[in-house]
């Protein structure tokens, strides 16, 4: 059962005006499950991006990148369409052929062009995707589509999910109420440098191109780029981003200005908030670990500390085990690659438990205490380097025996 997560309730998903999605069954992989999602968008509508930098990156991401870069020639993205069961991920120029196939099928339902069209896909690597499945299967998404559907549309692209993942808010920018609603897939192969799943968060803010590229890298450095769950970047990462402009509101085009704050930190919480799903419902997890490290020279140096703490096997491990077998976290400090680092600055937490002063043991430390915070389902590491200013936070889970079973179980 995933971490303190259960699954959204389809009524607190709010519609965004100016944006439809429809799903049907593929058959991609399996049969008589819903595994195809059509996004269809207004003509306004901006879109922007990030994606993985996993240098064996997927077919469709090559596709996607290169229609948005078109944006300027082939006029506004009206389509996203997404798969599941299938990666599209190592399959060479066929699977570029096959990513651009299922846009020119989206383009002729839709009457744009392919270039308007962005193809996404999830699943397992290495296997020819079955186009013809998906072009049979288009017209029923179409048939579908529904402003309403965010609920249909999170539980579509699941592959190793247990839960799908959504949320949905209303925010204020300025004199103006906007509603911001997403949903994201992924449980395994979760590492940042993108962030290692699909997300996709849509807004009725009439937001500029330009404004909404910041704000789209702006959101992923602090949500779905500081999740890990066992450190694999997948081939297939993407996070977008959509603004219908549907709202009556001056477009934002001042990256500098109180309004676009505002917005900027309204798609930040919603990306957190389905970042963090993902690492409740990681594969196999059992416990949900915020790793803060503070008192850095700066942010990047705290982050690695981090990631080495979120990264470590015998770490996760002994969390899994409610062993407060904590010298393993100073271990991972000590291997986090901070050269000029001084142990004997080094203070270590686990939730209000102090477990390590100076670099070491502190003499008031009582294992009982730290038995009693392991055996929690939400844990929190608090790492002070003693060294500065900076801080950043992670968020992580445990390694447990089924994680293990999930993925040498993933293609049975």
């Amino acid at each position: 059962m995933p971490v303190n997560l259960s699954a959204p309730n389809p009524r607190d998903l709010l519609a965004v005006p100016g944006l439809e999605l429809g799903v049907a069954e593929a058959a991609i992989r399996k049969a008589n499950r819903k595994d195809l999602l059509l996004m269809r968008l207004d003509e306004c509508a901006q879109v922007a991006a990030v994606f993985t930098q996993n240098r064996f990156c997927a077919a469709p991401v090559t596709v996607a990148r290169e229609h948005l870069a078109q944006v300027h020639v082939s006029g506004s993205i009206r389509a996203l369409v997404v798969n599941t069961g299938n990666a599209n991920a190592g399959t060479g120029s066929r699977g570029l052929s096959d990513a651009r196939a299922t846009c020119e099928a989206v383009a002729r339902l839709l009457k744009c062009a392919p270039a308007q069209v962005l193809p996404f896909s999830t699943g397992v690597i290495m296997e020819p995707l079955p186009v013809e499945r998906i072009v049979a299967a288009l017209p029923r998404c179409i048939d579908t589509l529904d402003a309403s559907a965010w609920a249909s549309a999170a539980r579509t692209i699941m592959t190793t999910d247990t839960v799908p993942k959504a949320a949905s808010r209303k925010y204020k920018v300025g004199e103006k109420q906007i509603t911001v609603t997403g949903i994201a897939k992924g449980a395994g192969m979760i590492e940042p440098n993108m962030a290692t799943m699909l997300g996709y968060v849509a807004t009725d803010a009439r937001v500029s191109a330009a404004v909404l590229q910041e704000a789209v890298r702006y959101a992923a450095e602090r949500s779905f780029n500081c999740i890990t769950v066992d450190g694999d970047t997948s081939t297939n990462d993407s996070f977008v981003l959509i603004a219908t402009g549907r709202t009556d509101m001056p477009e934002l085009r001042d990256a500098n200005s109180d309004e676009y704050y505002a917005f900027r930190d309204a798609v930040t919480d919603i990306s957190a908030r389905l970042a963090q799903a993902i690492v409740r419902d990681g594969e196999g997890a059992t416990k949900f670990i915020t790793v803060r490290v503070e008192a850095g020279r700066d942010e990047p140096e705290c982050r690695k500390v981090a990631y080495a703490i979120a990264h470590s096997p015998l770490v996760k491990t002994a969390f899994f085990a409610s062993d407060p077998n904590l010298g393993r976290i100073l271990a991972a400090v000590g291997n986090a690659g901070i050269a000029d680092l001084d142990v004997g600055t080094v203070d270590l937490y686990l939730d209000d438990v102090l477990v390590a002063k100076n670099g070491g043991r502190y003499l008031e430390y009582q294992e009982a205490d730290g038995q009693r915070v392991m055996k929690q389902s939400e844990i929190t590491v608090r790492v002070n380097l003693g060294r500065g200013l900076s801080a950043a936070r992670v968020w992580t889970c445990d390694l447990s025996h089924d994680y293990v079973s999930i993925n040498a179980d993933y293609r049975s």
